[in-house]
């Protein structure tokens, strides 16, 4: 009977050293299939300098280059979704043209201002800064298309390290619309503001949260700031009036701001 047991357990010790030295083997198998199945996601021209890399657990490296942020962040979002993926670190670098800031920002800030027109154009107030090649997008947006329109404007840019997204989507309020209507009209429907409206690169911009109205933008003259700031805190309905607006060639000065209304 001891015999039997011995026997028994000499089989159980051999199955489990043997299932130990496969584990390596099979461990670098599941690796190596990792890897060809993210290599297969990113089977596009543009990833033809992407290396990938896995390991047992699942984490999948990025590296290498490619021309522009958009390619780099659309890596990172197919990997994601690959099955067994259970973390992505990314170190690709973004190539391209090499541009400077000021460079960055004089193409990038034109386009941003270009790609929401009409009323997205006036109720929203994206701020740009650039530094190192990375942009950083910031300020008040009234919806989500506008947002993402805004990144994904940064990420085609040539020259673009990485882009940063800090903007606000507004909340939906029905009364905030009545209010940017409102101000829109009191400010464009001055003579004397009216010329603002021409130009869908410069704009007053108006932007309002819970019933908040800030304005943004360049105007030609003190007079026209002041007078734009009169009119949004005449309109009923607004708490409080911030006044962000610039003069052209003039440095920038402390926001005007209304006392809030009781």
């Amino acid at each position: 009977m001891r015999t039997i047991r011995s026997s028994y357990r000499a089989v159980i010790l051999a199955i489990a050293m043997a299932a130990l030295a496969a584990a390596p083997a099979v461990f670098a198998a599941d690796q190596q299939d990792l890897a060809a199945a993210v290599r297969s996601k990113l089977s596009g021209s543009q990833f033809r300098n992407v290396r990938v890399t896995a390991d047992a657990n699942g984490d999948v490296t990025l590296s290498g280059t490619v021309d522009l942020y958009e390619y780099k962040a659309d890596a990172d979002k197919k990997t994601h979704k690959v099955k067994g993926v259970t973390a992505v670190r990314n170190d690709i670098q973004v190539g391209g043209p090499s541009l400077t800031d000021e460079q960055i920002e004089k193409k990038l800030g034109p386009a941003l201002a270009y790609s929401r027109m009409g009323y997205g154009n006036v109720f929203d107030a994206i701020l740009l800064h650039v530094q190192n090649g990375v942009v950083t997008l910031s300020g008040h947006v009234h919806n989500y298309p506008n947002r993402d329109a805004a990144v994904a404007e940064a990420a085609t840019t040539p020259g673009v390290k990485e882009v940063i997204d800090d903007i606000e989507v507004d909340p939906v309020s029905q009364m905030d619309d009545q209010i940017r209507i409102a101000v829109a009209r009191a400010i464009y429907g001055f003579p004397a503001l009216q010329r603002y409206a021409i130009d869908p690169v410069r704009p007053i911009r108006i932007s309002v949260q819970n019933g908040n109205v800030a304005l943004y933008g360049t105007v030609d003259s003190q007079q026209d700031k002041q007078m734009a700031f009169m009119r949004a805190s005449a309109v009923p309905g607004v708490f409080s009036v911030k006044n962000y607006l610039t003069v052209e060639g003039q440095p920038t000065e402390k926001q005007q701001e209304q006392i809030p209304r009781e």
